[in-house]
Formats: structure tokens, C-alpha cells, sequence
């Protein structure tokens, strides 16, 4: 039986003209993250700062020690750049000047603040070669039948896992970038999380932090909460470089194998770099290390929950943090059925949202 063609209803001039230019867009916005790159590399943001948070075209080539010839040049970049929201500009005065908005003050160097986290490593391994060169291989990793568990398609072409201590021997500084910038990433918005959930932390008698790192952000915690016991979980080769603290206790260990008991257990972004059946690996142990819900156990995780909710801005920004893990990782960003059905497998009872903050999500799992 014949199936029914589907009439196609041809686009308006107007739609195409339209369709046109978002081609070139979706096209062509790799070029706003080698931008990024520039300004970051070129160290445009904290020149900007230095020179009092807004400047003109000519007293930032001078700063940044460019050749003149560079400065219509440079004209364009930051065009570029003020439109896709990463600098402001002020057109309307005599000479026109540039200054910096939240993003890119998460870009400036030497703040002293306890809210800044600098983030130039982030954006230096996303957009670095290895990360470019997995994204370029999609069409053919998904022409593969690749055997389970799947490979991503970073390991796929170069052999070795992201984030993992194999990388290093893919490129000893693409592993450092890498590095310093997870560790930047999940350490923004650590202050945020204490003002907006004081009851999050609040009563409680020990934390555990899993893959806790230098211990950043139990440090933060202790000064609100000076009472909580904490212990910061990582790889021996990461405690090895933390700085000693009275307050914390530094394990080296392997989350897989054994959690230090405490009334709770933070998984702060952590989760997204792992497969479902790992990541109930990873919750059955939080689970043995943590007391009964009714004596105050649980888990605390951070981490994207996928939803429009927050809006599209919001929303693709997460979608493409999804992207970022499937092209790189075997983990995922998930949406709350996916984390419910991972709390159902690792034996979990109840859970709860307890705030959205920006596109991360604030979770306490009950055993």
C-alpha cells in the first residue's frame, strides 16, 4: 500500500531570507568561541579591569601591547564580542568605549573576591584542539558499532579517557588545562549555594566530599557552619597537593571502593562525568557511608537538572553541557526522571529538590 507523500509548504522570501541567516549562525558560531578564546588568550578582560573596568579601542591596544596596525582589527573581534554578550560598549559617548559584565568578569585575573572563580581554563579545554578534533569526528562515532560499554568519541580518536590520569599521556597540558578548569567550573557558585540553602548545611554534625579536590569548597562551607566535621574524598595524586586545614580531613581514596561515613555525603558535580549503572555504583556507597534518614542521613548532589523552566538561554546552555559530556565523556547531563530512576536502582527511598540555582540543581537523596 502506497504511503501518502507529505505535502511540503514552501517558505515565504521573508522565511528564507530568515532561514538564511540562521544558517550562517549555527554555521559559523564556532567562530565566537575562537573569539572567546582570543580575548582570553590576548588577557583582554583583565586588561580591562586594570584600566578601570571600561576603556577605549586605543588605550587597550596600548595595554594589551599590540601593534597598532591590529586595532581595527581588534574593532571587529570586540564587536563581535559585545554582540554575543560577553563585553559591553558604550557607542554614545565621544569615543566609543568597552567595559565588562558578569561573564567576563569571571575572566579577569587576580580578583580577590570570594564569589570570583577564574575561569580561563574552562574556556581554554573546550575550545582546545582535542576537544574540537572529537566534536569534528561525530558523524563518523556514530556510523560505528562500537562494543559496550561505548567508548566516547574523545576516547574514541585519541585513544584515552577525558578527565582521567590516562590524559596525560595524550598531552601533559591539555591534561593540566583540563584539570584547572574542572576545578574552576565546580567551584563557582559554591557561595551562592550557601546563601540561597542555609538549611542544606545547617545541623549537620560531618560532611563527606567526594571528589572534593584541594578542598575549596568544604573550606567555604566551614566558615559558615565553623561546627560541621569534613572530609574531603579525591585520587591520592590530588590530596597529595592540598593544602592542609585543622578543620579538614583529607582522604585519599577511590569512591567506588569506600565512602568515609558521615551524616552527609556531597556529590558536587560530580555525577555528569559517569554512566547511569556507575553512577549507582557510586550512590550504593554514599548510601553505606551515611546514617538513616531518620538520624539525619543523606545526600547532597549538585548538578544540572534538564529542564526548560529556566528558560531557552537557560536551557540550551545545558543542552549544550550535555553535548560537551557526550562528545568527551560517558557520562550525561540528566533531567529529574533520569535522576529519579537512578535513586530508585541504587536503593534510595525519597529525594527532593531543594532550589534550582542558575542551571544547576540542588538535590537531597534520603536512604
Amino acid at each position: 500500500m502506497a504511503t501518502a507523500s507529505q505535502t511540503i509548504i514552501a517558505p515565504t522570501d521573508a522565511e528564507l531570507l530568515q532561514a538564511q541567516a540562521d544558517l550562517w549562525r549555527h554555521s559559523l558560531y564556532y567562530l565566537t568561541s575562537m573569539a572567546l578564546k582570543c580575548a582570553v588568550e590576548l588577557h583582554i578582560p583583565t586588561a580591562i579591569h586594570n584600566l578601570g573596568g571600561a576603556t577605549s579601542l586605543p588605550n587597550l591596544v596600548t595595554a594589551l601591547s599590540l601593534p597598532e596596525s591590529k586595532l581595527p582589527f581588534l574593532r571587529r573581534l570586540m564587536r563581535l564580542l559585545v554582540t554575543s554578550g560577553i563585553f559591553v560598549s558604550d557607542s554614545n559617548a565621544e569615543v566609543e568605549t568597552y567595559g565588562l559584565n558578569p561573564l567576563s568578569w569571571l575572566l579577569v585575573e587576580g580578583v580577590e573576591s570570594e564569589d570570583h572563580t577564574y575561569q580561563k581554563y574552562f574556556v581554554l579545554g573546550t575550545v582546545s584542539r582535542h576537544y574540537v578534533e572529537a566534536g569534528l569526528s561525530l558523524a563518523d562515532w556514530f556510523k560505528k558499532d562500537l562494543p559496550a560499554p561505548v567508548p566516547s568519541p574523545f576516547e574514541e580518536l585519541h585513544g584515552v579517557p577525558l578527565v582521567h590520569e590516562t590524559t596525560k599521556l595524550l598531552d601533559e597540558e591539555l591534561d593540566r588545562i583540563v584539570n584547572e578548569g574542572v576545578a574552576a567550573h565546580d567551584n563557582l557558585a559554591i557561595g551562592t549555594i550557601i546563601r540561597e540553602c542555609s538549611d542544606l548545611f545547617r545541623g549537620l554534625e560531618s560532611l563527606t566530599d567526594c571528589c572534593g579536590g584541594d578542598g575549596t569548597t568544604v573550606r567555604a562551607i566551614l566558615k559558615a557552619y565553623p561546627d560541621i566535621k569534613c572530609t574531603v574524598l579525591d585520587l591520592p595524586k590530588v590530596i597529595e597537593s592540598a593544602p592542609a586545614h585543622d578543620s579538614v580531613t583529607y582522604v585519599a581514596g577511590d569512591m567506588f571502593h569506600t565512602i568515609p561515613p558521615a551524616q552527609a555525603v556531597m556529590l558536587k558535580l560530580v555525577l555528569h562525568f559517569w554512566d547511569d549503572e556507575d553512577c549507582v555504583k557510586i550512590l550504593e556507597q554514599c548510601k553505606k557511608a551515611i546514617p538513616s534518614r531518620e538520624e539525619g542521613g543523606k545526600v547532597i548532589i549538585i548538578e544540572i537538572i534538564l529542564g526548560p523552566s529556566m528558560g531557552p538561554i537557560m536551557y540550551e546552555s545545558q543542552l549544550l553541557m550535555d553535548m560537551l559530556m557526550m562528545v568527551n565523556t560517558r557520562g550525561r547531563q540528566r533531567d529529574e526522571n533520569d535522576w529519579r530512576e537512578i535513586f530508585t536502582k541504587a536503593g534510595y527511598s525519597d529525594y527532593k529538590i531543594v532550589k534550582k540555582i542558575g542551571a544547576r540543581g540542588i538535590i537531597e537523596v534520603y536512604p
